[in-house]
């Protein structure tokens, strides 16, 4: 399960080197509806084309980003969107309050694609090594890096 997340990521990052803007105009009404109808508040809204998928980045409320990608179909491919640490699951909190005691979490974000959810966040501490960590729903460790 580890190589095939890793495997996707390695993709989707391979496959989005090549964005370019566009305007909403631009953008197939399939995917605009899909994205109009979930999201009808969103705000700053920006498009690009990366090869064969559309990504939007666009605001909710007045700090919460978040950047999504669709296939031509009108498909979300990638969900990825900041979030406070009271969202996160029982057994993340609990790896982390075990594994990671006296470290402070930053820039931490839920990743959903398709059926697969993670989370990925800083880990920050004064006296120890911080760490990039991503960590599924069920609190298994899938990264860790030292940051």
């Amino acid at each position: 399960m580890k190589k095939q997340i890793l495997f996707l990521a390695a993709c989707m990052a391979y496959g989005f080197t090549q964005a370019q803007d566009i305007v909403s105009g631009q953008v197939p009404s399939v995917i605009l509806n899909a994205f109009t109808t979930t999201y009808p508040k969103a705000s700053d809204v920006e498009w690009e084309k990366e090869m064969k998928f559309y990504k939007v980045e666009f605001e909710t409320g007045w700090n919460r980003d978040h950047e999504i990608w669709y296939d031509e179909t009108g498909e979300m491919i990638k969900h990825q969107e900041d979030i406070s640490v009271g969202e996160l699951p029982e057994a993340v909190n609990n790896i982390i309050n075990t594994d990671f005691k006296g470290y402070g979490i930053d820039d931490l974000e839920r990743i959903t694609s398709k059926d697969q959810v993670v989370y990925k966040m800083e880990l920050n501490s004064l006296l120890q090594q911080d760490y990039d960590l991503v960590v599924d729903a069920k609190g298994n460790i899938l990264s860790k890096m030292v940051d």
